[in-house]
């Protein structure tokens, strides 16, 4: 995971009162200080319930000092996730780079010809099509949308 320093430095905004801390007595061996002290932290994000604890420390500040890094850790991951998802729900499907895949085909020689393959257009005029002239093409594109 991801070992973040500073909450600021990652666009990670957590407000102090999202946070709930639970302490509680650790587990394991340790002697008699484990059994009598809480020193194990329990720290939860309310709003997406992600939580992260520790005990492996014998001072309670020390381990939710060790719980808040995992917390923010792993929040942004979360964060990371999402933005992923986002970026690929963008993008969309990929589209493998293969022949027969491509939008138009261009023929030049030995007759001249330029073939929109998703919609069936077609021009004997290449050049204009070469040189930007594609309104032909985007009509018929939105018109099979519609």
């Amino acid at each position: 995971m991801p070992e973040i320093q500073k909450p600021e430095e990652a666009d990670l905004k957590v407000r102090p009162e999202d946070l709930k801390t639970d302490f509680y007595r650790a587990s394991g061996p340790g002697g008699q200080y484990v059994n009598k002290k809480e020193t194990s932290v329990r720290i939860t994000h309310l709003p997406t319930g992600v939580f992260a604890s520790c005990q492996s420390e014998r001072s309670q500040a020390q381990n939710k000092k060790r719980a808040t890094e995992l917390l923010y850790s792993r929040l942004y991951k979360l964060l990371e996730e999402s933005h992923k998802k986002e970026l690929s729900e963008v993008k969309g499907e990929r589209v493998s780079v293969s022949w027969g895949s491509q939008i138009r085909s261009y023929v030049l020689h030995p007759y001249k010809l330029v073939k929109d393959l998703r919609t069936g257009v077609e021009t004997s005029n290449p050049e204009e099509v070469l040189d930007g002239n594609l309104d032909q093409f985007i009509e018929a594109e939105i018109k099979s949308n519609i």
